[in-house]
């Protein structure tokens, strides 16, 4: 069954930090682009950043840059989002996506961030 799966969402203060974690299972990331995307209430979905697989290569949204760092393991066909220097405006609903060309994306479930004193 293919899945992903994204965890280490929570509650944070402001200038705190984060990491994120999205497993996939019954398939391999090998091939693939993989992003986290955010949603928060009432605004629409953001990509925040992208890895390519095997290359590596990364994008961010520049609301993001300098502040979150995205990485994968390969081993555990996983892929990480570290947040430091969280803003209140980071606060929303942290989704997982594979993607390659000409196939239907994955995505994961999502995963609750909320930056607030």
């Amino acid at each position: 069954q293919v899945q992903l799966v994204e965890s280490g969402g929570g509650l944070v203060q402001p200038g705190g930090s984060l990491r994120l974690s999205c497993a996939a299972s019954g398939f391999s990331f090998l091939g693939y682009a993989v992003s986290w995307y955010r949603q928060a209430p009432g605004k629409e979905r953001e990509l925040v950043a992208t890895i390519g697989i095997p290359s590596g290569s990364t994008r961010y949204a520049d609301s993001v840059k300098g502040r979150f760092t995205i990485s994968r393991d390969n081993f555990k066909n996983a892929v990480y989002l570290q947040m430091n220097s969280l803003k209140t405006e980071d606060t929303a609903v942290y989704s997982c996506n594979a993607a390659r060309p000409l196939r239907a994306p994955y995505w994961g479930q999502g995963t609750q961030v909320t930056v607030s004193s």
